[in-house]
Parts: C-alpha cells; sequence; structure tokens
C-alpha cells in the first residue's frame, strides 16, 4: 500500500500524530529537507524507520523538539548551548549534548552513545506536528539511505511511498540543506557537519573559531564518508562537462546543463541543490559539478557533494 500525500492541515496533522503513537512514520516537512518521523522514545519505531531508510545503525539520529522546554528534558544544556538555543532556534541548528538521566529518547536512535542530537525546525507543520505529538520525534531526511536527500513531496514518495504511512506535503523546502551540527560541552563548541548555518555566523555568535571535527568515530549525522550519493558518478570543480556528462553549474555564463544559481547565490543553490542532482541522476550516469566557492554555505555544499562524489570501492 502506497502511503497517501496529504495536506497540512488540523486533521491530517492528528492522522499523523496517532500514527506516530502506534509507532508508525510520517514524513514532514521541515525547512531544511523533508523528515521520516518516528516516536524517539519508540525503540521498535526506530528500528521500522532503520529498515525503511536501510540506514546504518551506528548513525545517529537528530531528535526534533518543539523548542527549549522540551530539549532541556532530553539533554544537558550548559549556558553556552541555551543561548545557542535561544540565538538560532527554531531552525536548522542541531546541538549535539549530554543525556540527561531520564531522557526520552531512546539508546537505539542514539546508537548507544551518551549524547543526544536536538534540533527545533521552524516550518510550521513540522514544529505543529511535534507540540500536538508532545515529545522529540526522530527525523533524519525522507530518503533510502545514501540517496540524495528529498526537498519536495514527490521526491519522499519516490524513495519510501511503500515503507511507511503518510505523507505530509508543505510544499518545496525553504532551505534546501541539512541542519548545521555541533556539539557543545560546557564553552568548547565543535563543528561536526556543516550545513544550512554558515560557520562563521556560529564563530561571530560564540566570539572564537569552531573546532573542527577530527573524523575519528560516527557522532552525529551526515558523518558517514559516502552519503547522499546519486546513482550517477561525479566529477567535481568541472568547469565544463566532458561529452555524455550532465552538468550541473553554478554563477553567470553557464550555458549547458542545470545551474544552481545564475547569480552565485549562495543560499539560492542550497535550495535547489538535492532536487537538481535528482533530475540529473535520472538522465546521466557522469555528472560534472562546477566549482563552488568554498565560503558561507558553499562549505556545506561542497560537504554533500564531496560525500555523494565518494565511492568505497
Amino acid at each position: 500500500m502506497s502511503a497517501p500525500i496529504v495536506p497540512v492541515l488540523p486533521e491530517t496533522l492528528a492522522l499523523a500524530v496517532e500514527i506516530l503513537s502506534d509507532g508508525g512514520l510520517v514524513a514532514m516537512p521541515t525547512e531544511t529537507v523533508y523528515g521520516l518521523a518516528a516516536d524517539a522514545s519508540n525503540p521498535e519505531a526506530v528500528v521500522r524507520l532503520y529498515e525503511a531508510k536501510g540506514r546504518p545503525r551506528f548513525n545517529p539520529l537528530i531528535a526534533h523538539v518543539s523548542g527549549l522546554p522540551m530539549a532541556m528534558r532530553e539533554a544537558v544544556f550548559s549556558p553556552l548551548a541555551a543561548s545557542l538555543a535561544q540565538a538560532f532556534w527554531p531552525g536548522p541548528l542541531t546541538l549535539v549534548l549530554p543525556v540527561i538521566p531520564g531522557g526520552t529518547v531512546c539508546d537505539l536512535a542514539r546508537s548507544g552513545l551518551q549524547t543526544v542530537g536536538l534540533r527545533c525546525p521552524s516550518h510550521m507543520a513540522a514544529n505543529a506536528l511535534i507540540k500536538e505529538f508532545d515529545r522529540p520525534v526522530v527525523a533524519p531526511s525522507a530518503n533510502r539511505s545514501g540517496h540524495v536527500s528529498p526537498t519536495r513531496a514527490d521526491h519522499v514518495a519516490a524513495d519510501l511511498a511503500d515503507r511507511i504511512e503518510l505523507i505530509l506535503d508543505g510544499g518545496p523546502c525553504d532551505v534546501g540543506i541539512e541542519s548545521t551540527i555541533i556539539a557543545v560541552e560546557g564553552d568548547i563548541v565543535t563543528l561536526l557537519r556543516s550545513g544550512a548555518v554558515p560557520a562563521d555566523r556560529l564563530e561571530a555568535f560564540i566570539g572564537k573559531p569552531l573546532i573542527r571535527a577530527s573524523g575519528a568515530g560516527i557522532s552525529a549525522p551526515g558523518m558517514l564518508k559516502s552519503h547522499y550519493a546519486p546513482k550517477a558518478r561525479l566529477r567535481l570543480n568541472a568547469d565544463a562537462p566532458e561529452p555524455g556528462e550532465g552538468y550541473l553549474g553554478f554563477g553567470p555564463g553557464v550555458r549547458e546543463g542545470l545551474n544552481l544559481s545564475p547569480e552565485g547565490d549562495l543560499a539560492e543553490a542550497a535550495t535547489k541543490l538535492f532536487a537538481m542532482l535528482r533530475a540529473l541522476d535520472m538522465r546521466f550516469d557522469r555528472i560534472a559539478i562546477a566549482p563552488i566557492p568554498e565560503e558561507g554555505l558553499g562549505e556545506a555544499i561542497n560537504d554533500r557533494l564531496a560525500r555523494a562524489a565518494h565511492r568505497d570501492s
């Protein structure tokens, strides 16, 4: 049976809450990408989510909360962590913090770690669903693990329609790239994954450079070396396509293929990245990608492209 795609209405939110309460899976829109929501406290629901995505179980999940009060029931917030939440929530920033005794996010969702990743989404539908459910939901991207992340409801349906119960359609995602993930231990802040909140904004807020993760071990979502991978092979930093290649351009003067932003706007490029990769992946076995500036949101875009280009063999 294929999951219905439904608009976000009071009655469909009520249905989504009922499904989550019964251990089911609901795709919900967020400002970053569509997330596959499950009850964070229910190990059986989390198992179903891992199975639906085909996700490695050592890759932890982010728990989505309705705000700081719910988050503080799950993790230990230092003064700096609390100030970061107050400044950047709701929004695309995930805080990895020590688990508090009695927290509800289950061990399986945390992959056995003594930390938990928490985020408060700004999308009205996601926030309303979590408030109605009244406890955290884990919500990784609503796609098969390793596939290109979904930014529209039909992207979700293409990957997961026969594996989940419901798809809430909130339209295209406004941001279109995943959250930035930082670990906060006291006053030490470590960047674990680049994302929709640029590192320089965080550094300006905390008044010092972020520590960059060494890459030893998996301490947060998005840290697998090969991730976000289309079927096509990618060639990065390409000024032009070779014969038989699709082309994903950036900036003015690009006449071939698709263009992430003819104006060279990195925010626009972030919103179009996954949708354009999907479109080219349907038509080509090889895709050439134009150089993307390594600044602001470009850091996160290049991170996604490097993971998409990686092959284990």
